[in-house]
């Protein structure tokens, strides 16, 4: 649990269909937080999920944004599921350097659970997702690196990865809109 007095950011950390969203917005009440979900935004702005590129341009603002928010001392919960250990080590770093704790709220979720969920999701509110094949479901599994337990204590955070020389230069390129 963190400081009472500093501002934190909750990154909500797993697949689709694992219940992060339901978890953000279960932590943004608790919290008194701002939500931040990218794919709330992505169909009312691009009319699809991924719109050649423009989720990253769309979670770029919304990091800057984050930060912006923790700056001004207001919680904030990122719901982008952050699959990889460098985009949550980027964000971890982010916070601390305005001042804010981050937690990894990692979501876990179960292949046959994950599938029930996305099917349910495309059968009752299709307007609001995208489709997911099993194909798609099974790839990103590969894909996903789980965060190990030193990432969700908190505990120091790595090096950007070779050839980068912070971890601001390293988001600002994966998601261009940051700076």
């Amino acid at each position: 649990m963190n400081d009472p007095g500093v501002t934190v950011l909750l990154l909500t950390v797993g697949l689709p269909g694992a219940g992060k969203t339901t978890r953000a917005r279960q932590l943004a009440k608790e919290r008194n937080a701002l939500r931040l979900t990218p794919d709330e935004w992505m169909i009312p702005l691009f009319g699809e999920p991924e719109a050649d590129g423009k989720r990253d341009v769309l979670e770029g603002r919304l990091l800057w944004l984050a930060l912006e928010a923790l700056r001004l001392g207001t919680n904030v919960v990122l719901d982008f599921g952050c699959w990889s250990r460098d985009e949550r080590s980027a964000i971890r770093w982010l916070a601390k350097s305005v001042g804010a704790s981050c937690d990894l709220v990692y979501v876990p979720v179960d292949h046959e659970t994950q599938r029930a969920r996305i099917a349910h999701r495309q059968s009752t509110d299709p307007d609001q997702t995208f489709l997911m094949s099993e194909t798609d479901l099974l790839r990103w599994r590969t894909m996903f690196e789980e965060p190990d337990a030193a990432e969700l204590d908190g505990q120091e955070i790595g090096s950007p990865p070779p050839d980068w020389p912070g971890w601001t230069e390293w988001a600002a390129d994966r998601w261009p809109s940051f700076t």
